[in-house]
C-alpha cells in the first residue's frame, strides 16, 4: 500500500517537481497524523486493560492475608488506594491527549502533543515502577516470615534494623528491575514509533 503511494507521488513529481514536494510534505504528515493517534489509542487501552485486569485480581480473588497486611501497614494501604487514583489519572490523560492529537491539523502541534504523550507515558511507568515496588517488598517480606513462622524454623526477616532494610532493598530493586522489564516490553514499543513519528515531523518542519 506504501509503496503504491510513493510510485503516485514520483508520477505527479514527473509533472511537477514543486507540486510533488507539496504533496509529498501533506501526504506524509498525514500518514504521521494517521499512526500517532493509533499508538495513543492502543497506549489508552493498555493502560486500561492493566489496569482492570492487575487490580481486577485483587479485588475479585481476594487475599485471605489482606486483612492482617492492612493491621501490619495501614499507611502502606492508603498508598495503594492513592496509587489507584492517580493510575487512573493518568488513563484519564492519556484519553485527553488521544482526543486531542486525533484532531489535529498542524504539524508544530501535533509534535508537542507527541512529546507530552511521551512524557505523560514515561511518568507513569516511573511511578509505577517505584511504588509498585516499595509496596510489593514489604508484601514479600510478610508473606516470606510467614512461610517460616508457619513451619516453624529460624529464617524470618526482622521486624526493624539492618536485617529489615537490607531484604527490603534487595527486594524492592528485584521487584522494580521485573517491573522495568514488563513495562518495556508493554509500553516500548509505543514510545519508540512515537520517537520515530516526532523525528520525521521534525524533518517536514525544518
Amino acid at each position: 500500500m506504501y509503496m503504491k503511494e510513493l510510485d503516485l507521488l514520483k508520477k505527479d513529481w514527473q509533472k511537477s517537481e514543486g507540486s510533488f514536494e507539496q504533496l509529498s510534505e501533506k501526504d506524509i504528515y498525514a500518514m504521521i497524523h494517521k499512526k500517532s493517534s493509533s499508538i495513543v489509542k492502543w497506549i489508552l487501552i493498555v493502560s486500561i486493560l492493566e489496569f482492570v485486569v492487575l487490580n481486577g485480581l485483587g479485588w475479585f480473588l481476594p487475599d485471605p492475608y489482606q486483612a492482617k497486611y492492612d493491621q501490619l501497614h495501614p499507611n502502606l494501604s492508603l498508598l495503594e488506594y492513592f496509587n489507584y487514583g492517580l493510575n487512573l489519572g493518568f488513563i484519564i490523560l492519556f484519553y485527553k491527549n488521544y482526543k486531542t492529537i486525533s484532531i489535529f491539523n498542524d504539524a508544530t502541534l501535533l509534535i508537542k502533543h507527541i512529546l507530552s504523550t511521551r512524557k505523560i507515558v514515561n511518568y507513569y511507568i516511573y511511578w509505577n515502577i517505584i511504588i509498585t515496588g516499595f509496596i510489593g517488598a514489604f508484601a514479600f517480606i510478610d508473606g516470606w516470615n510467614k512461610s517460616w513462622k508457619e513451619s516453624g524454623k529460624l529464617g524470618a526477616i526482622p521486624d526493624d534494623g539492618i536485617g529489615f532494610i537490607i531484604p527490603l532493598i534487595f527486594a524492592m530493586l528485584f521487584l522494580m528491575l521485573f517491573i522495568w522489564s514488563f513495562y518495556k516490553i508493554l509500553y516500548g514499543n509505543f514510545l519508540g514509533k512515537l520517537k520515530n513519528n516526532y523525528e520525521e515531523l521534525q524533518k517536514i518542519e525544518s
